[in-house]
């Protein structure tokens, strides 16, 4: 009679998925490379290599300025504007950037109140958020805050944790393989919904926060007045505030919560002042 060995320690197959993905998690955490923002001290992972991540960039850019080739001014005074803020934080990051860009910006003739940079330097200004900034301190809020993005590589780490999320929601997609399709996709809902709101979101808000941050050291050592931000970040409440969804449906600080964050970090910024400022010895 033939004997049946019984496999008592068996993996359930129902496992599997979430294990190997797991595993591939684990993996790409220990191979990712690490890195630390010179400004903030804070160590993020990233798996893409910085002329990777340009490439994004110039191909984003490329794409940008086709689409607004119509809209895109060459000169006039708030080219001018843009281009003398956009040159003065340059030179004020360069000075503990660990990776150097070849900084171009566009400007676009639009009511949009907007200001974005992509991965490698390629900034996009458009003319609607120029009222708005009122000076050029309140312009070099706007790009200090969106260059320091660039600077962070905080793209490249967004991309990096969105693979490793993806990752894991699929590896418990799999495992749930033996459910009926109602209750598969009222569970991949819920994991859905947390993923976005429980740390998507918070993190895009962390990065959100350190730009300000370190935008606001930049605009200090640029020469302009830290203060400035504030004022700005008030402008733009009474403007598009009363419409802004709560904080933790956004990926964005509110504003008030910005405004409280710039008033925190402000003897930092007005230290980085005084230093440029000051004669040299």
């Amino acid at each position: 009679m033939p004997i049946k060995l019984e496999r008592k320690h068996a993996l359930p197959m129902t496992l599997v998925p979430i294990m190997m993905a797991l595993g591939f998690v684990l993996f790409k955490l220990y191979t990712a490379s690490k890195i630390t923002n010179p400004e903030t001290g804070r160590v993020s992972r990233i798996n893409l290599k910085p002329e990777q991540e340009l490439q994004l960039g110039i191909e984003a850019y490329a794409q940008v300025k086709k689409d607004e080739a119509s809209k895109i001014i060459q000169s006039g005074r708030d080219v001018d504007l843009v281009k003398r803020v956009t040159t003065k934080l340059a030179a004020a990051a360069a000075q503990r950037a660990t990776v150097h860009y070849n900084w171009e910006v566009s400007v676009v003739q639009s009511h949009e109140k907007n200001a974005f940079c992509l991965p490698g330097g390629k900034i996009v200004v458009y003319t609607g958020i120029i009222p708005i900034a009122q000076n050029e301190a309140g312009l070099a809020t706007v790009l200090g805050h969106e260059m320091a993005h660039a600077t962070s590589r905080h793209s490249a780490e967004r991309l990096f944790r969105s693979e490793i999320t993806q990752t894991l929601l699929g590896g418990v997609q799999g495992s749930l393989a033996q459910l009926d399709p109602g209750q598969k996709q009222a569970v991949m809902a819920a994991l859905g919904a947390g993923a976005k709101y429980g740390s998507a979101l918070p993190f895009s808000r962390e990065q959100e926060s350190e730009a300000d941050h370190i935008g606001l050291l930049y605009m200090a050592r640029a020469g302009y007045d830290p203060k400035e931000a504030v004022a700005f970040w008030q402008r733009m409440d009474e403007q598009i505030g009363k419409g802004s969804p709560p904080e933790f449906l956004s990926d964005h600080p509110s504003h008030g919560k910005r405004i409280e964050q710039l008033r925190k970090w402000m003897p930092e910024a007005e230290q980085e002042l005084a230093h440029n400022r000051a004669p040299a010895a």
